[in-house]
């Protein structure tokens, strides 16, 4: 769940327009942000985004293109670093972490968040290695423990049946959707505990991309996954929350049967109905 952190507003609706809810401290969150303004060079990006992503949920992110939800989601594993001329003001904690701490290893922040890109990236290598990649860099030795964790990742994206005949197959011979699964499967190999999402359904056929929804939804029992999508569709079947950014400013978020029937904003409500963006 997204929450801002800022003063509670006595005007309830107010207060949920602005991203305002009364602290719950039995609340578990798996990241914060803390007025987080981002550039790249001179150009601005985020405006002060203050929001708390509960653990264990799905969090989509809709707007515009060139609102700053990729860029957005970049800053919890530090992905935007690798852009010269990039910098942050503000602060991100994967949970207790400051992930822009200076002694912060940020080789540990990648294995804690995993990230799934847009178009599916598998490595030329086979299928094995795809998933077996992760544990091995973090000092996991070949045998019957990482046999039995590449099955149990695959079968955790529902592709151990497609591929355990092949599996010494090179993964650039799966189709697209079994290609982006596979990707995940890499990403959750290593035990993350969020898992970022950017596009991951975008270059996909309806049917790979229902079954991605599927997965999506059943991982979050053993991971907080934050997704960002230009299909509100998208977002209003697999989300519990969601957020707006519209320009670099979180306008609204909330939960994301309430923001796609109620919004509180005006400008959420003229973009979920098609009026811009």
């Amino acid at each position: 769940m997204i929450e801002s952190s800022a003063v509670i507003d006595k005007d309830p609706k107010s207060a949920l327009k602005q991203g305002q809810e009364p602290e719950d401290t039995s609340i578990k969150y798996a990241v914060r942000a803390e007025n987080v303004k981002f550039y790249f060079g001179q150009a601005q990006v985020l405006k002060g985004i203050s929001v708390k992503i509960r653990a264990n949920s799905v969090t989509a992110f809709i707007g515009p293109s060139g609102c700053g939800k990729s860029t957005l989601l970049r800053c919890v594993n530090r992905m935007n670093d690798l852009i010269e001329g990039s910098r942050l003001e503000g602060h991100v904690f994967l949970g207790t972490t400051d992930v822009y701490d200076s002694s912060l290893n940020t080789t540990e922040l990648r294995r804690r968040v995993g990230m799934v890109f847009q178009k599916s990236n598998p490595f030329p290598k086979s299928i094995y290695d795809n998933v077996a990649f992760g544990p091995k860099i973090h000092g996991m030795k070949s045998g019957r423990e990482l046999d039995a964790l590449v099955e149990q990742s695959l079968r955790s994206v529902a592709l151990w049946d497609e591929v355990a005949h092949r599996l010494t197959d090179s993964a650039l011979s799966l189709s697209g959707g079994q290609q982006q699964r596979l990707c995940i499967a890499r990403a959750i190999a290593v035990e993350p505990e969020v898992l970022l999402m950017d596009e991951p359904c975008s270059a996909l056929d309806p049917i790979a991309t229902s079954k991605i929804e599927e997965l999506i939804f059943s991982l979050k029992e053993r991971y907080t996954i934050i997704i960002v999508t230009h299909s509100m569709q998208q977002a209003a079947r697999i989300s519990e929350f969601t957020g707006f950014l519209l320009h670099g400013e979180l306008i609204e978020y909330g939960l994301t049967k309430k923001m796609f029937h109620m919004p509180s904003d005006k400008r959420t409500e003229d973009y979920i109905r098609g009026r811009y963006g």
